[in-house]
């Protein structure tokens, strides 16, 4: 299995810890090899794993990482853009404009330049994918994550809009809304929480993982423009106060 992928090379960001962790060492078990750029080293990553420190606030270290990328590799053929910032789930009296431009700066505008940069160096490859790890907020909502769901709202928007300008590329852009994705302790959640779930259970990064795995494969090209929600159900269910 390691051989089937091994030529071809997959970015994470935020690939070393959450969610973007579980990413990260799968697409290398499954072979491919990953490059992982993110703040710090949240978790260790397997020894095959590429590293890279950066700020994804910083046009400028986003450039910088995929020039190390393309003069180590030549070429990039995966995006994942799963790294994000959660934080200020604030008021909206309380919420700073620098707190909200932050989580944009990260989520948004750095997914965006990464997407910039990943087109440039997957040019002339006959094989490309943009997978851009949005959320459920994006649609739906609790109060005070305005900064976050528009950030994800954005990033939904950027899928759309990317998927047809690339029309004449090889490269698909999809994206990915996850609901609750339980990383860690997942034995501690309660009978409640997973029968909530129309599916009857929390997610792991392994549904995470699977979809992502799925949109990669070389024969699943006709799937484009996508935001495939990974919920368990949860945001088809109408909910009403007893």
């Amino acid at each position: 299995m390691k051989m089937k992928n091994s030529n071809n090379i997959c970015i994470i960001t935020g690939g070393a810890g959450g969610i973007g962790y579980h990413l990260s060492e799968g697409f290398c078990q499954k072979g491919y090899k990953v490059v992982v750029l993110d703040i710090k080293k949240h978790n260790e990553l397997s020894p095959d794993i590429d590293f890279i420190q950066v700020d994804l606030r910083s046009e400028t270290e986003i450039k910088n990482s995929f020039s190390k990328i393309a003069e180590k590799y030549g070429n990039a053929h995966i995006l994942i853009n799963n790294a994000a910032i959660s934080t200020f789930h604030k008021n909206i009296e309380d919420i700073s404009i620098d707190e909200f431009d932050d989580v944009i700066n990260v989520n948004l505008r750095g997914s965006f330049i990464c997407c910039k940069e990943f087109i440039k160096i997957n040019k002339g490859e006959t094989y490309g994918r943009i997978i851009n790890i949005a959320s459920t907020r994006w649609n739906q909502n609790e109060s005070n994550w305005e900064a976050y769901g528009a950030s994800k709202g954005g990033l939904v928007s950027l899928t759309n809009t990317l998927a047809v300008s690339l029309a004449k590329t090889p490269i698909t852009v999809n994206a990915i809304s996850p609901g609750w994705i339980q990383v860690d302790n997942y034995d501690t959640l309660t009978a409640t929480d997973h029968s909530q779930h129309p599916s009857g259970r929390v997610g792991t990064p392994r549904d995470i993982l699977n979809a992502c795995l799925f949109l990669s494969n070389i024969e699943n090209d006709f799937i484009n423009a996508a935001n495939i929600i990974i919920d368990g159900g949860m945001s088809k269910k109408m909910i009403y106060n007893d």
